[in-house]
Order: C-alpha cells, then structure tokens, then sequence
C-alpha cells in the first residue's frame, strides 16, 4: 500500500515526539497557591485536598524555600483567618500586622527572588464569608467593598507583594487598585485579575481549606454566570482598560473554550486556575485506584496550556516540578 502520508512517522519514537510536539509545560508555567495560619510548628492536611496543607509560617518558610529549589517561581498565598478576627466588613484584611502581610514580609527575608501574589478579596476574612460588604438586606454593595479592596491592596503593597490579586469580581476594583498603587509609589506592584470568575461549584474544597464559604446565599450576584461565554470578554477588555498585567479565567478545566477565547482576545498574559476541585476529583480518583494520578495531572495542566494558558495556578505545582524533567510524557 502507497500513502503519500503517515503521520505516524513523527509518532515513531519518544525523541521525535518531543522534536514536533506543539505545546510543552514547564515548571516556568506555574504558580503554586499556599495556605497560611496562625500558630508555630504546624501543618494541617486539608481533607478534601489530600496533599495540600495549611502551613504555620514558620513551616511555610521551609516549605517555600524547598519548592523555590525545585524551580516554582511564584506562590500565590491564602490566609485561613480564625473566627476571632474576622468581622462583617473585612477590616482585619488590611492590618498592617495581620496574617497576610507578616507572612509576605517573612517570605521576602527568607526567600527573596519567589514572586508573592497576595489575594484581595474579603471571604477570608468576614463572618458572613462573601467577597464584599453586605448592606441591611444582605446585597453585596459593590462601591463600599471596592475601597475595602483598595486598603487591602495598599496594605499588602506596603509588606511587599509582588503582585495583588484581586479575586472578587467587584465592578471597577482594577482601576481603583491602580489607581491607588501608582499614587502611593507602588507601581512596581502587578496586578493579576480573576477576570473572568465563574459562579462554580469546583471551588468547595478551597472554601474547606480557609473556612470561607458563605454562610447563605451565594455568589452568583458577582460571579459570573457558567452558561455565559461572550460576557468573559467584556471582563477581560474592562480589567485590561483599567491596568491589569495578567488576566486570569477561573476554573480551568470545565473552562477552556474561555480561555481560548481569552487567549485570542489579548495579548496579555492569560492564566488559568487549576481549581481545588479540580484537584481534588484528580486526587480522589487515583486513591480509588481507576486512574494514573501523574498522567491524568500532567495531561490536564497540558490541556489547559493547550487551550492558550500562558501561566496555570496548580496545587499540583510541586509534585509537577518533582517529575517535570523525567522525560515527561
């Protein structure tokens, strides 16, 4: 039989694989997100994340620095804030010695090439567990909880952050942010925007890790709507008008029609977040014993970059760097 052509001779062999292989995933691509606590000594497993842990400070510094020799570059960082301290309008999120901003201040002493992105939203740190401030009959009120987000940013600029990461979906959070950093001298400090942030059910583990899941209703009124695609845009032109440096779609997997259509929207730097669902479906699936945990972990971080993800938000972050040069796939 005559064929004009066999595809299959680029398949051949491990080393012409690699020679046409269209997309590759390096550990340059990733950022590891982090939960922090209070306390000394400490390391708590976060159960429905099997892997993933919140740290103490003086374990996450250790942890940090390991992960900084495997090659990750950056940690995104969440804080799990004890009910004492937390309130209804967030006001713990910028205090200057607060959680957050001790731990980046520690960071930039004890490891201080890794890039620190710092979260702003205010689920983590109000008793009602939502992204803003709530008025009498329980709506989130959008421009109050903008300049909350503002003294947050400021604050976590002031420690050190690298760049601020404001997650809340808030109308006109971008510019006011900006706006701030740049009047106060921090211009330096990026911005990564959740720009377009789904209304997800994939979240719920992460909400386990922190203790912020909201305590009624839910976030549909700012999030964004999972059926809709042609409104990501829109998110993204508005956070890119406003100043962000990277925009990001969140989640990954159930979303990479977004990101494709992000990715060719801009020229910006497109994220992605792996989310805790994501992960945790992964993790629980390979203690069943019905799938190869690597393979699929790899093969999923590579769709996502596939779909035009220039940098991926991973829990698999480390133990994708443990592997990344062993001749994968």
């Amino acid at each position: 039989m005559s064929l004009t052509h066999r595809p299959r001779r680029m398949r051949r062999t491990p080393a012409m694989r690699r020679l046409v292989r269209e997309t590759v995933l390096t550990v340059d691509d990733l950022i590891y997100p982090m939960f922090v606590m209070e306390g000394e000594n400490n390391r708590e497993e976060v159960s429905s994340m099997p892997g993933s842990y919140r740290y103490t400070l003086d374990l996450l510094l250790k942890e940090i620095a390991e992960v900084y020799e495997l090659g990750i570059n950056a940690i995104a960082l969440f804080p799990a804030i004890p009910p004492e301290k937390k309130d209804v309008t967030g006001s713990e999120s910028y205090n200057p010695d607060g959680l957050v901003q001790q731990t980046v201040r520690a960071i930039k002493q004890s490891t201080p090439d890794i890039l620190v992105i710092t979260d702003v939203a205010l689920d983590p740190f109000t008793t009602h567990g939502h992204d803003g401030i709530l008025d009498e009959n329980g709506i989130i009120v959008n421009d109050p909880t903008v300049e909350v987000l503002v003294k947050m940013s400021l604050s976590q600029a002031a420690a050190g952050t690298d760049m601020v990461a404001p997650s809340d979906m808030m109308d006109g959070r971008i510019g006011a942010i900006r706006a701030a950093l740049d009047e106060q001298g921090y211009e330096h400090v990026g911005i990564l925007a959740y720009s377009a942030k789904y209304a997800s059910a994939y979240y719920g583990p992460f909400r386990d890790a922190l203790g912020s899941a909201p305590k009624s209703g839910d976030k549909k009124t700012y999030q964004m709507d999972p059926a809709n695609s042609r409104e990501s845009i829109k998110e993204v032109y508005l956070d890119i008008t406003e100043g962000a440096d990277i925009v990001m779609v969140k989640p990954a997997l159930a979303y990479l029609d977004i990101i494709a259509k992000v990715k060719e929207a801009t020229d910006l730097p497109v994220a992605a977040y792996n989310v805790s669902g994501e992960y945790a479906m992964i993790k629980a699936a390979a203690q069943m014993g019905w799938i190869d945990e690597k393979q699929v972990m790899l093969e999923t971080l590579l769709s996502m970059k596939r779909a035009g993800a220039d940098i991926i938000l991973t829990y698999f972050a480390k133990e994708v760097a443990q592997i990344i040069g062993k001749n994968y796939p």
